[in-house]
């Protein structure tokens, strides 16, 4: 961790830190901040010359060495501890009510504990109310999972793509249950594809539990999901899309790479959107009922409107026709 993006939040968190543990042993601070007692050492000499404009020796953060500890003398005003901002708060507390759901993993109570303090610290700010829950589908759905992986069973699923707007039934061996970005997966070996898939677990539409154990191939390797969860591939490709605010879901429901917000109050947003299938996205947009229209690529557009001129001129022809499912006359 000494890089500039890990270092300077390290470097904000040291001060509070080591004023609550005066006289701490330079090992164990490191130990907490999972970096080596020389890496430490060099945060505090830069430290040493950090504080407030004038510099003079009571602005500067000046601290007390003794053997192998150290004491914070001078905070130069960096005495509060940092406040977690929305995002933050949100990200740590999904991490550990996750972890509370996973006995034998961690201590539950102690997790527990933390996410409560958390929750009481963060109050103020509105943070602790935020909607970080599975829905009771989706935790149906985690039980079943939990319990597969617990007797180490294989599952099956019936589980909707939303790329090729398909339902398919599959027989899975489960991995492990992620909790990413707000949104629960199943990982697991999909016999079907051959490969370790992703499951999010709101398009689990049904999940049994197997007689037969679960047998990942060895080889099986779990995704990295450090960086994000949608990889895109060769066969993906780009669209842009004018959603107005009634259709801003698909930004949460379908891989997107940016979404850029209008400033003039609508709600209405520019979403750059990755598909595989162009029937599919043109399925998509007609679906929304005008709330989204294609900016690009112009093939995309066109194939939109001609499908939507189809699409009323067909409606029309069955009006026409008497006994046609159309709007009759006798219902206007």
């Amino acid at each position: 961790m000494s890089g500039v993006a890990d270092r300077l939040p390290r470097l904000l968190s040291l001060v509070p830190y080591l004023l609550a543990r005066p006289g701490i042993p330079i090992a164990e601070a490191a130990a907490d901040f999972d970096i080596t007692p020389r890496q430490l050492r060099r945060d505090l000499e830069l430290l040493w010359m950090c504080g407030l404009p004038g510099y003079g020796p009571g602005d500067l953060v000046d601290l007390s060495f003794s053997g192998d500890t150290v004491t914070v003398t001078e905070d130069a005003g960096m005495r509060r501890p940092l406040r977690l901002t929305t995002a933050e708060a949100t990200a740590l507390l999904v991490a550990l009510r996750t972890l509370g759901e996973a006995p034998g993993v961690v201590d539950t109570a102690a997790v527990r504990r933390a996410t409560a303090k958390i929750e009481r610290a963060v109050g103020d700010a509105g943070v602790a109310t935020v909607a970080v829950d599975l829905t009771r589908e989706e935790e149906a759905t985690a039980a079943t999972v939990r319990g597969a992986l617990d007797r180490g069973r294989a599952l099956q699923i019936v589980y909707y793509t939303a790329g090729r707007d398909a339902v398919s039934r599959r027989t899975v061996d489960p991995m492990r249950l992620l909790l990413v970005e707000g949104r629960g997966y199943l990982e697991a070996w999909c016999r079907r594809a051959e490969g370790v898939r992703l499951f999010r677990l709101d398009r689990v539409e049904e999940v049994a539990e197997l007689a037969e154990p679960s047998a990942p191939p060895s080889d099986a390797e779990p995704h990295d999901v450090s960086r994000g969860l949608f990889t895109p591939s060769e066969e993906h490709r780009t669209a842009v899309l004018e959603v107005a605010r009634e259709a801003r879901w698909i930004a949460e429901y379908y891989p997107v790479d940016e979404v850029v917000e209008h400033l003039d109050g609508s709600g209405s947003a520019r979403v750059l959107l990755r598909y595989a299938d162009p029937a599919w996205l043109v399925r998509l947009v007609l679906g929304l009922g005008g709330g989204a229209r294609v900016l690009e690529p112009p093939e995309l557009a066109v194939a939109v409107a001609e499908r939507a001129r189809e699409a009323l001129a067909a409606a029309t022809t069955t009006d026409d026709v008497p006994g046609g499912h159309g709007t009759g006359a006798g219902e206007r």
